[in-house]
């Protein structure tokens, strides 16, 4: 009988802390391997709703997707350098829009083509006077 309930016993503490991902309860529960310390922490994570933050934020033992970062760095990109941007994109070429193509990572061999796709799209990526730097940056992402 006590061999039956050591096994299971053991058990609950010998299992692997991967299985808990990022958030606060893998921060509480570090260096505790274990089935129980294991379930705390995804408990932990589900019941403050850590995890979300942790992941756009990059803390919380999360990573920030590399997309999220590329993104926001070519929002603010865009947001600082509109009319910038709107004149090279006119123009086919230029500092502003090599730039962009850095930021949104275009293969070298390809950025002559995304000029032109952009430059021949100038109407359908700066629509309106009134136009955001989000609205920009969605329309060249929908032409990709």
């Amino acid at each position: 009988m006590i061999s039956f309930v050591a096994i299971p016993v053991s058990s609950c503490f010998a299992a692997n802390q991967k299985n808990t991902g990022c958030g606060l309860g893998s921060l509480i529960m570090q260096g505790n391997d274990g089935l129980l310390f294991q379930v705390l922490a995804v408990t932990t994570n589900g019941t403050c709703g850590n995890q979300t933050f942790g992941i756009t934020s990059g803390t919380l033992n999360c990573e920030q997707p590399s997309k999220f970062v590329s993104r926001e760095k070519m929002s603010s990109f865009i947001a600082d350098n509109m009319d910038n941007l709107a004149n090279d994109i006119a123009r086919g070429h230029g500092e502003y829009l090599n730039t962009l193509a850095v930021l949104m990572e275009v293969p070298e061999g390809s950025r002559a083509d995304f000029y032109t796709l952009l430059q021949n799209n100038f109407s359908n990526i700066y629509s309106s006077p009134q136009i955001s730097s989000v609205e920009v940056l969605d329309n060249i992402e929908s032409l990709m």
